[in-house]
């Protein structure tokens, strides 16, 4: 792709076929398809996040999604490293978490399983993404193998990856994908790092934006930490081309999000985030609660793989949820999560809009009061 460097935003749009620089995030567990399709139709690019799914498990999302809507969206896999079993690691983490399970009446699993596969090694999403043929693919935590980005480009689908570092960007850019997604520390979920071992230097949102923007070929979509209108005009004055936004639509009422989690996003005063690899085996920033202090107290042992870990944190999570209890759910959310709003999310896109437009008023008037 020869990006138009002078008009970015134009340019990636037009690829993706949407009118607004609004992408909302490929949440897996809470996006539907009825929040993509939302989306969508108001203008912007919905997701769904089908890496915790199987083949056929994606083919119905998606095919559920084109029933609601006729315009592009975007299907997120993920792309991390097999796990390596290590039964001594994961029996100690078992054997950690035994009397947190106990203070629910329940006892930790006897082993732990690799709960869903890689994209990476996963050859029946493949042939059904080519089947299928969403308009936009997007990967997360690395890359599948060139010959699978050439074809799914060859099938004629727009390829985003995510990126935490310029080191990142230009592995995305050399293996010829289409867009690069700016994952700012702040942004809720999972950390979209390739290594998990190397040093994460934990950009900024408009550090690594600018970074990408400036040292790269690519559109750059610039994500964690936005919010609301404001916040998106601040990426686009960086040099984005559009603004990726989750936790802005996990309370929306298309969320599969539950009670606990929408109530943990609105609260007046909303717990602090932390990034923790405590509950899924790989770092991802969610509210603080009991589950992340586990994972950074004292004498806790070395963690397994991901999503190894995620097998031990699901189930402790059902068995504190059925004695009505939330702190040892997986609740992601950025740090911006304060900004949180509950509405439709055609509404929410709606009112993103008006206030993008409204910002960037306001810095056509401090421009012209600087001329």
């Amino acid at each position: 792709m020869e990006p138009d460097r002078q008009n970015p935003s134009r340019n990636l749009l037009s690829r993706l076929g949407i009118r607004l620089p609004i992408i909302q995030a490929p949440m897996a567990g809470v996006s539907t398809p009825a929040m993509a399709a939302a989306v969508s139709e108001a203008g912007g690019l919905g997701s769904l996040g089908v890496g915790a799914m199987d083949a056929e498990g994606a083919r119905k999302v998606i095919r559920e999604t084109r029933a609601l809507t006729a315009k592009p969206f975007n299907i997120n896999l993920f792309c991390h490293v097999p796990a390596t079993p290590d039964a001594e690691r994961e029996s100690a983490w078992l054997k950690y978490l035994a009397s947190a399970f106990a203070e629910f009446g329940a006892t930790p699993p006897g082993t732990l399983r690799e709960i869903y596969k890689s994209f990476v090694v996963d050859d029946a999403m493949y042939q059904m993404l080519l089947e299928e043929k969403p308009a936009v693919v997007s990967f997360h935590f690395g890359l599948p193998a060139q010959a699978w980005i050439d074809a799914l480009k060859a099938a004629g689908i727009v390829l985003l990856a995510s990126a935490t570092s310029l080191q990142e960007a230009r592995r995305i850019e050399a293996a010829g994908i289409d867009a690069i997604v700016a994952q700012g520390i702040e942004a809720g979920g999972h950390r979209g790092a390739f290594d998990t071992e190397a040093e994460d230097e934990g950009l900024g949102t408009f550090a690594l934006t600018r970074v990408l923007v400036a040292r790269t070929n690519l559109p750059v979509v610039a994500a964690g930490g936005i919010m609301d209108g404001a916040g998106i005009a601040a990426v686009l004055a960086l040099g984005a081309a559009a603004a990726q936004l989750g936790t802005a639509f996990v309370a929306t009422s298309e969320s599969a999000a539950d009670a606990a989690y929408r109530a943990a996003l609105t609260a007046d005063e909303p717990r602090p985030t932390t990034l923790t690899r405590a509950i899924s085996g790989r770092a991802a920033r969610g509210f603080t609660s009991r589950f992340t202090r586990l994972g950074t107290a004292a004498g806790a042992p070395a963690i397994p793989d991901y999503p190894v870990t995620y097998d031990a944190g699901k189930a402790l999570h059902a068995a504190a949820k059925a004695k009505g209890v939330s702190e040892f759910a997986a609740q992601w959310a950025g740090q911006a999560a304060p900004l949180a709003r509950s509405m439709p999310s055609a509404e929410l896109v709606a009112v993103l809009e008006r206030e993008l437009r409204e910002a960037l008023d306001q810095l056509s008037a401090v421009r012209a009061g600087l001329a």
